[in-house]
């Protein structure tokens, strides 16, 4: 795979501060209700439908992975940070990580029963977001859940340095749920809820439900 330019600075800097990282948000979800309440939700659509096999798509070190497999989820995660997931293997060893990239999803068509992507559109440019939405609806099964988490705002900030100290380079893209919902629409999605919320996980982030449509 030939990788752009922000996808290798997000590796490289996402295997720089893997350990730290893990660290820091190993026991976010203690601190996060309304957050661990959608998690719920999006577990119970998940399971009320059938269930099957669910990506965790950009899982860092697998927290959320393991935390939807608690609440009877068959959760894989995927993750572009070989550290990362060596984290996430080490941590969770009963569950499948693998490394991969959202840009160009290694799934088949229609096979998932769900897909979660917590936090990790926010290193996507705006360029590359229909790309990666076009790969989320192509690989979900019609009807099939899918639930992010972002930063809301209207900028990308350049994140130089974070988990413990340690140089980073990504570019992080706050973006309005307006926005990501017209975006989803467009890629053949349908927005069933969205909030906003201020947190542990974020001074400011929202919380979207969509599914693919059948």
């Amino acid at each position: 795979m030939t990788f752009d330019s922000w996808l290798a600075d997000t590796r490289t800097s996402y295997d720089t501060v893997a350990v730290g990282y893990a660290d820091q948000v190993r026991d976010l979800l203690d601190r996060t209700p309304y957050e661990r309440a959608a998690l719920g939700l999006f577990a119970e659509m998940v399971t009320s439908a059938g269930g099957g096999p669910v990506a965790d798509v950009g899982c860092g070190p697998g927290r959320m992975t393991a935390h939807l497999h608690g609440l009877g989820v068959d959760a894989f995660g995927i993750d572009l940070s070989p550290a990362m997931i060596e984290v996430a293997r080490r941590d969770h060893p009963g569950l499948r990580f693998d490394v991969g990239s959202m840009t160009d999803l290694d799934l088949a068509d229609s096979s998932l029963a769900g897909l979660l992507a917590w936090y990790s559109l926010i290193h996507v440019p705006d360029d590359e977001l229909d790309t990666v939405l076009g790969h989320f609806h192509r690989v979900l099964r019609p009807g099939g859940p899918l639930l992010l988490g972002f930063h809301v705002g209207d900028e990308a900030r350049l994140k130089t340095q974070g988990y413990g100290g340690h140089p980073m380079k990504v570019y992080v893209h706050l973006r309005r749920p307006g926005h990501v919902a017209a975006r989803l629409t467009d890629a053949g999605f349908t927005v069933e809820a969205q909030m906003t919320l201020s947190s542990a996980e974020s001074a400011e982030g929202a919380v979207l439900f969509a599914r693919r449509t059948p």
